[in-house]
């Protein structure tokens, strides 16, 4: 089966997919997009999904779409695909128009949808663990709106990349540590999980809110709370979590290790949970 697209509400072959050049989600980064993963052709957490793609439509001022309609595109492109672990990409713009930083009045949204199978992190990897630099937050100030405008993700990971590293962690210029590239971030110190609060300086990420609430279920201690990059090296297990990252453990951060420098039992506890309540299709 073919990598599958969807515009405007035509399906079709990826490769002949287009968008029109003066779409401001290209000329602006006037857009907002959704990832979603399917766990043997169930798609997990759909609705918070769309919770969250229609905040970031909100956060933009965007005209209401029917979520009726964009749920059942997306069911219908990854039932097409036939995937069974599938990842779809959903972005919507707010239309094509002149170029003008003003918004043209009835202007329409663009809806695209792609489909291809999830790229999986390597087994490796979650065995051995990641690693990362930290690098000062310099994006924009709603992270908590999951925009196209990624630029400064993108060179934070490539850094990252370049530096012989797997990702990036932002950090406010006061020190705060916030987020990966991808990711929200956790830590554990003293049998007790720490995350950054929901501000607008992070993205509230789904996989975020199903690892607090399998927290909740399996009875650890889990909060939101400010932290320094002293308690992010001083912790005992650090790990990344996202819909493709899942709970990615990172065992060194600027050259330091993590704890012993090996994957902690938290971590791969969080991990097991979070995988059986994906494959098992239920609700968290």
């Amino acid at each position: 089966m073919p990598d599958l697209a969807y515009v405007n509400g035509e399906f079709m072959p990826i490769e002949k997919a287009v968008v029109p050049i003066e779409d401001r989600g290209y000329q602006f980064g006037d857009g907002v997009y959704e990832f979603i993963a399917s766990y043997e052709g169930r798609l997990f957490m759909l609705e918070e999904h769309l919770d969250r793609l229609e905040r970031s439509m909100r956060g933009l001022n965007f005209d209401p779409i029917s979520r009726s309609e964009i749920k059942a595109a997306i069911c219908d492109l990854a039932e097409r695909s036939g995937y069974p672990r599938a990842g779809i990409y959903i972005q919507i713009s707010r239309g094509a128009a002149p170029r003008n930083h003003a918004i043209s009045p009835n202007i329409s949204p663009q809806i695209i949808m792609t489909i291809r199978p999830v790229k999986e992190i390597p087994a490796a990897m979650r065995k051995k663990g990641a690693t990362a630099i930290t690098v000062e937050d310099t994006r924009w100030d709603r992270c908590d709106i999951k925009t196209v405008q990624l630029v400064a993700n993108s060179l934070a990971k490539q850094k990252a990349l370049d530096s012989g590293c797997d990702d990036a962690i932002f950090v406010s210029a006061s020190g705060v540590v916030r987020e990966g590239t991808s990711s929200n971030l956790f830590i554990v110190s003293g049998g007790r999980l720490m995350t950054h609060p929901l501000t607008n300086n992070i993205l509230p990420g789904i996989t975020r809110t199903a690892i607090f609430r399998i927290c909740r279920q399996a009875g650890l201690d889990a909060e939101e709370a400010f932290f320094d990059t002293e308690t992010l090296y001083g912790a005992d297990e650090v790990f990344l979590t996202g819909t493709v990252t899942e709970v990615l453990p990172v065992v060194r951060i600027d050259g330091k290790s993590i704890g012993d420098g090996k994957v902690g039992p938290t971590t791969r506890q969080i991990y097991t949970l979070l995988r059986q309540l994906a494959l098992e299709g239920r609700s968290v």
